[in-house]
């Protein structure tokens, strides 16, 4: 799997090391990043151990464990503990994942490293600011566009190839691990949507009850919002719904190719 390198790691400096708790063991170090923009603090790595054997079996855990038990001012988000909200997406030994998914004996090394989504603005902690992202989503408009009438006495409905066309894409979590594990969206993150997005867009794009395919392969074709893509793949290795957002925008541009007659 691919290791991304936050650019920061090597600046952040070394901050509390919080003393190991009693307990029998086995025992894990963990070495978080904590920053608060709106302290004059520089961001640092503190140094947390966790008795895992009386601690959930998730670095979600661990981390909720160290939040109670050690350091209250620890801010991260968290929800479902189910790896469908995607709410606890961070970057851990340098792979962006979902906290609450990987188990701590997964984890390799001394010390599990953690650290928020890169190159993203951090409002605390563990917690990126995903304002652009969401905008970037809401902008592809991901909802069914329709001209026809609604029948009145059923849903619009799909056959089974059809709907099996949604396969793929519709569990899509928006946990922006691929987004921010995609080098061209560090670079061009104003004007490229990311794979997240396009991932998205070729959802309703995909969707045989849509009636907007020409007008949203319209807003799509754009050199920096599609084609700045380079087919890295990271985006594919780091999803923790092992789905494919390279493969979606592959399909976009075919479709805008076959548009333009080849």
């Amino acid at each position: 799997m691919a290791q991304f390198n936050l650019p920061s790691n090597s600046t952040v400096k070394p901050g509390t090391v919080h003393p190991v708790p009693e307990g029998k063991g086995p025992f894990r170090r963990f070495e978080i990043y904590r920053y608060d923009p709106e302290s004059t603090a520089n961001p640092r790595l503190d140094v947390f151990t966790v008795d895992t054997g009386t601690c959930g079996p998730m670095v979600l855990d661990a981390l909720i464990r160290i939040k109670n038990e050690t350091d209250s001012s620890l801010t991260f988000r968290r929800s479902c503990r189910e790896g469908v909200c995607g709410s606890c997406a961070m970057n851990i030994d340098g792979r962006n994942t979902l906290a609450c998914t990987l188990a701590i004996e997964d984890c390799q090394g001394d010390s599990v490293r953690i650290f928020p989504l890169p190159h993203q603005p951090v409002i605390k902690d563990l917690v990126p600011d995903q304002t652009h992202f969401f905008a970037q989503y809401a902008s592809i408009q991901p909802w069914l566009q329709t001209r026809s009438p609604t029948p009145p006495d059923r849903e619009r409905r799909q056959g089974r190839e059809e709907r099996a066309r949604l396969d793929g894409l519709y569990e899509c979590i928006l946990c922006a691990c691929c987004s921010t594990a995609c080098p061209s969206y560090w670079w061009n993150g104003e004007r490229y949507l990311g794979p997240a997005s396009l991932l998205q867009a070729y959802r309703w794009i995909a969707d045989s009850r849509d009636e907007s395919t020409g007008e949203r392969l319209d807003a799509l074709e754009d050199p920096f919002k599609l084609y700045r893509c380079h087919t890295i793949m990271n985006c594919v290795q780091v999803c923790p719904r092992q789905l494919n957002p390279a493969k979606a925008i592959g399909a976009i541009k075919a479709l805008l190719v076959e548009r333009q007659g080849g």
